[in-house]
């Protein structure tokens, strides 16, 4: 439904956690709008890991009126909770395009693994970034802790941004994790990456792509 769209606006939220009345709010602030194309969760759907609390949450997000993605966080990890996530889900690394944008959404959350894992998963990088080229022009990753921060394996931290090179014309990177809108030069260099706040905080971003550019913006509610 968006292969013939040249302007593509995606709201973002994140961390919702226990914050059942705000994600309410922010949901209902949202379909309110009415111009949003889908909706990309950041990651911790949940506090602690719960089914319980998976399924206070789906049903919270399933009253968006727009299609919704989501990635695991590392509170999503407790427990059992990633079996959960992968049954409700699906895999923890995935990608999509719309309007010619691949969007690589990866998980980060090395540190709910005791950095045994291959997180992030480079192998799946290198394979987003040669596959299906000629159906996308532009890419957006998304992931739920970013780099530098407590959950991300500080040891390829460099290597990370040197995979995020392979991807065709790299707009910016997306994030939750941090319950601060802030935007960050990890890296030094022209690559931003954009927070996205906790639903407590009663925010999220819209992003809005066009063929000339992107717009991201910070919306209260």
């Amino acid at each position: 439904q968006f292969a013939s769209k040249d302007t593509l606006r995606i709201g973002f939220i994140s961390d919702t956690h226990q914050w059942y009345k705000e994600t309410r709010d922010e949901i209902e602030a949202i379909n309110q709008r009415g111009d949003i194309d889908f909706v990309i969760h950041c990651g911790d759907l949940t506090d602690a890991g719960t089914a319980k609390e998976y399924e206070w949450s789906r049903d919270i997000l399933s009253k968006l009126k727009v299609p919704r993605i989501t990635l695991i966080g590392n509170h999503d990890f407790l427990g059992t909770g990633d079996q959960t996530y992968q049954v409700m889900y699906g895999p923890m690394n995935f990608s999509f395009i719309a309007s010619r944008i691949k969007f690589v959404c990866l998980n980060t959350n090395a540190t709910e693994y005791d950095y045994m894992a291959a997180v992030p998963d480079f192998d799946f990088m290198e394979q987003e970034a040669t596959t299906g080229t000629e159906l996308f022009d532009r890419t957006v990753v998304v992931m739920h802790a970013p780099p530098y921060s407590d959950q991300f394996n500080e040891n390829v931290c460099k290597v990370f941004r040197r995979y995020l090179d392979l991807f065709p014309r790299l707009i910016c990177c997306v994030h939750g994790h941090v319950h601060d809108p802030e935007i960050r030069r990890y890296y030094d260099d022209d690559l931003l990456f954009y927070s996205v706040d906790c639903a407590e905080n009663r925010n999220y971003r819209i992003m809005t792509i066009t063929p000339d550019g992107y717009e991201m913006e910070q919306i209260f509610y």
